[in-house]
Order: C-alpha cells, then structure tokens, then sequence
C-alpha cells in the first residue's frame, strides 16, 4: 500500500513536470532592463535603470497560465548615469542598514494567465498581482501592485536557437514611501528631509523589458 501511494505521488509530480516550461532571463545578457522614473511636478525627473534583471518564469502551455520571479540586484541600479546620485538611493533603499550588496529588488507574479491563444510573433496582453519587496521589506500594508503587459511568442530561430518569450510589464503608481524608501528613513538624511519634499517625487513607474529563453529539459 505504501507503495503504491509512493508510485501515485511520482506519477502526479511527472505529470506537473510535463505541464511546465521553464523560461530563464539571463541577467548578464545586457539586453533585459529594469527602469524606474519618478518625476516630480516641480522638481526633478529621476530616472533609475538596471540591466542586471534576472528572472524564471514557469509556463503551462495548455493552460495558459505562469508565475514568475525576478530579481534586480540594488548596486545594479544607476540614477541618471551619475555616481553620486545612484549612492545616495542606494542609501535610501537600505536605509543605511545593511550591505547595498546583498539587497535587490523582487518581483513575484504568482499566477498570469493569458485570455487567448498565443501566436507567434503577436503581442498577447496580461494583467496581474504582483508581490514587490526591496532589501526584503514588502508593502507597508502587505498589498500587491497592478502589473500590466504584453508577452510575445518567438519561436526558435527567429531570435535565438530556443524559443523565447519578449516580455514587457509595467507598474504605474508606485509609491515608494510604502516600501520606506526615502531619506526620512535614512540615519544622516533627516534634516535634508524638508528641502527635498518638493523636488523628489515619491510616486513612479516602474518597467521592466526582458527575453525570456527556454531551458533544457531537466
């Protein structure tokens, strides 16, 4: 009896195997990005932009449907091509409170499903709940972000060898006071805090732009 319970558990977790297809974004290739702008109304446009975006997406082909993480290493992030300022929002982001280089930035969809069918070559639309944390702290009220987007099928050959998924997702509306982001939780900001109120905004919009690639079958 023991067993045959054993056998059923294989059989069921081959047959989940079998269902799912495994798409990795190479966070080396250079051409997957991760972009954040926030512009303030009478202040400055930041804008914060990685190519080190890092991803697994797990598809079900018959069903239409996937999950996703990715990941964004913090020290990856540049603000405006300019040193200074890209020191300064990695001290915002851990709030001077741990290593820059052991924080990223996370993002989990855990469940996307597509409403038709995927043709190649064809931009097909998805909306989602996504799961955002920064430096492992996630939204002050434990909620999710709207994420909204596109997924093209490209099929093997006509941009690489494997089949491929180009991805496009976005985020409007990001808060990044929720995820304590700023210099008023930042030790040796707090009396900056009030000059730059009106010139750094708080509010964004987060993108991110990747080639999705098929892994070997395990």
């Amino acid at each position: 009896m023991h067993g045959l319970a054993a056998l059923t558990v294989l059989l069921a977790a081959l047959q989940v195997a079998a269902a799912e297809t495994r798409f990795l974004v190479d966070p080396e290739a250079g051409a997957n990005t991760f972009t954040a702008v926030f512009d303030a109304a009478i202040g400055e446009r930041i804008t914060a932009v990685s190519s080190a975006v890092g991803c697994t997406f797990r598809v079900d082909e018959k069903k239409r449907t996937g999950q996703a993480n990715c990941s964004v290493p913090l020290t990856s992030v540049k603000v405006d091509g300019d040193d200074t300022k890209s020191g300064h929002f990695w001290q915002w982001a851990t709030n001077r409170q741990s290593d820059p280089e052991r924080c990223a930035f996370t993002l989990e969809l855990p469940r996307v499903a597509l409403d038709g069918p995927v043709e190649p070559m064809k931009a097909a639309p998805f909306e989602a709940d996504a799961r955002f944390t920064l430096c492992g702290r996630a939204r002050d009220d434990h909620g999710t972000e709207r994420v909204r987007g596109t997924v093209i099928y490209l099929p093997a050959g006509s941009y690489k060898d494997a089949r491929t998924l180009r991805i496009r997702a976005r985020i409007e509306g990001f808060d990044r006071d929720r995820y304590q982001v700023g210099p008023q939780w930042t030790e040796g900001w707090l009396a900056r805090v009030q000059a730059l109120a009106p010139v750094v905004a708080t509010i964004g919009t987060i993108e991110v732009n990747v080639f999705a690639t098929e892994a070997a079958k395990r």
